[in-house]
């Protein structure tokens, strides 16, 4: 794979095994939802369908676009089936290719159950811990309450009541929009910067305790008038943490999984012609390249600033 490095590698790796992983279902599990010229064919083919859509349709609820799907699978399933009666899978290139596929679904296979082994809940705790005592874990937090109208001639009328000394929790019950304002006054709790939109934090954040803004501020909720109640610096829960987590320890857990493999293997390579693959022996500062060697290229273990990448 042209211009790829180790952990380009380690990555692309990852995300082909973790979102299926993620999504596997259980024998017992997984039903026959329709026969096909005497083939069966599974729920959790359809289930597969399903993740390989668009983001956009990937939200839908598998029930409401199940039918679809279904039929789907049965058009693939027909197809296929087409082809077995035509012998295809004696074609030289459909072997090929189904050796391809069967590496990808082992490699897969592999990579989940080196993850599944090296992730263990004990050891995400651990990372956990570490993190909490490295600097700059602990970030600034901002208790506010916020009142969202639908425009900025109403969000003017909220602050000029405020500034006739309304009290900011009854004004959020009658004005705000917002279906929770009504039972808790438009209070947002404790937030960091991140989980706000950027304009709702850029200004919450630029205000004192006592505070609020003496202009309305747009997002693409509607208008908003803001007020903050403290400051303080906070932690990042273990739950918010983890998905963090296990993405880093993943990737580290790929990266030394083909590391190790590359050590134990003897690798040569060569040109896209079949040719060995010439290499210049290294030269000293300020001295000239020698010719390159006939050689081909052989290795054992290559290092990942090696330039010569897969």
């Amino acid at each position: 794979m042209f211009g790829t490095t180790l952990v380009a590698l380690s990555l692309g790796l990852l995300a082909l095994s973790l979102p299926a992983h993620a999504q596997q279902t259980a024998p017992t599990e997984d039903p026959v939802v329709a026969i096909v010229d005497g083939t069966e064919v599974r729920r959790s083919e359809v289930e597969a369908v399903a993740r390989s859509l668009p983001e956009q349709y990937r939200q839908v609820p598998l029930p409401q676009i199940y039918g679809m799907l279904l039929d789907r699978v049965i058009d693939f399933r027909l197809l296929a089936n087409a082809a077995e009666e035509q012998d295809l899978a004696e074609d030289p290139d459909v072997q090929s290719a189904l050796a391809q596929a069967r590496a990808v679904v082992l490699r897969d296979a592999y990579v989940r159950q080196k993850i599944e082994e090296g992730m263990t809940e004990d050891k995400l705790r651990a990372r956990y811990d570490e993190l909490k005592d490295a600097e700059g874990f602990a970030q600034e937090e901002v208790h506010a309450r916020h009142i969202l109208v639908g425009s900025e001639a109403e969000a003017q009328e909220v602050i000029g009541e405020l500034a006739g000394g309304a009290d900011f929790a009854a004004l959020a019950g009658e004005r705000s929009v917002d279906p929770s304002a009504r039972s808790n006054g438009g209070d947002l709790g404790f937030f960091r910067r991140e989980q706000m939109v950027p304009e709702f934090a850029e200004a919450a954040f630029a205000l004192a305790p006592g505070e609020h803004t003496k202009k309305p501020v747009q997002s693409q909720f509607g208008w908003h008038v803001i007020e903050v109640l403290d400051r303080r610096m906070g932690e990042p829960s273990f739950a918010e943490t983890e998905p963090r987590l296990r993405q880093e320890m993943a990737r580290e857990i790929v990266i030394a999984l083909v590391a190790d493999l590359r050590d134990d293997a003897e690798i040569e390579r060569f040109n896209l012609d079949g040719s060995p693959m010439r290499i210049a022996p290294e030269a000293g500062p300020g001295e000239p390249q020698s010719e390159p060697s006939a050689a081909p290229q052989s290795e054992q273990g290559e290092a990942e600033g090696d330039p010569q990448t897969e």
